[in-house]
């Protein structure tokens, strides 16, 4: 036995490698389409139109009523009695004032995504919206994996990573704050 340690040397991080660029290049492509989620469906909210029917395609968006109704559904079958509270105490009953909040901050968080500004500010903003629904009707036996897989995993990544400096407006502004969070 030797009394000295070897060291091994390891390579330096890099950004500009296949993979990185591979990897960027992912969560730029998931940026935007969650972008695309939320815009459309800040839009559905503001023109009061969810059902689309473009010939080779047929879909839904959530409507304010639409969105209104599950916030109730959610309040009234969940045994979480704070967020139960909260949505009956407060949020139903001022709906002239929520709805028009939720419609204008998912269109933010829509565009600050599809565009990559503040990007991982926008994502929280999703998932500030997202999770309390999802909480509420995690007990009442529905939606175990479609929140968390289709919207709340992917927020939270977008809130970790900065997915914005790939084809976002995020690569110009974080320079112009010394790279810190939300840029």
């Amino acid at each position: 036995m030797s009394d000295t340690a070897t060291t091994t040397a390891q390579a330096p991080t890099t950004t500009t490698g296949p993979g990185y660029r591979l990897m960027a290049g992912c969560f730029a492509a998931l940026r935007i389409f969650m972008g695309l989620v939320f815009l459309s469906n800040g839009l559905a909210k503001a023109f009061d139109v969810g059902l689309y029917n473009w010939g080779f395609i047929n879909f839904n968006l959530i409507t304010a009523g639409t969105a209104q109704a599950i916030a109730g559904g959610a309040a009234q079958a969940t045994y979480i009695t704070p967020l139960a509270a909260l949505y009956q105490g407060l949020v139903l009953p001022n709906w002239a004032f929520f709805g028009p909040f939720l419609t204008a901050t998912e269109i933010a968080i829509g565009l600050g995504l599809l565009f990559g500004v503040a990007t991982r500010l926008a994502a929280v903003g999703g998932l500030l919206l997202l999770t309390p629904i999802w909480l509420m009707l995690l007990p009442t036996g529905g939606y175990l994996w479609e929140y968390p897989s289709e919207d709340i995993l992917p927020l939270v990544l977008l809130a970790i990573v900065p997915a914005g400096r790939v084809a976002g407006l995020d690569r110009v502004l974080a320079p112009r704050f010394r790279q810190r969070w939300p840029f």
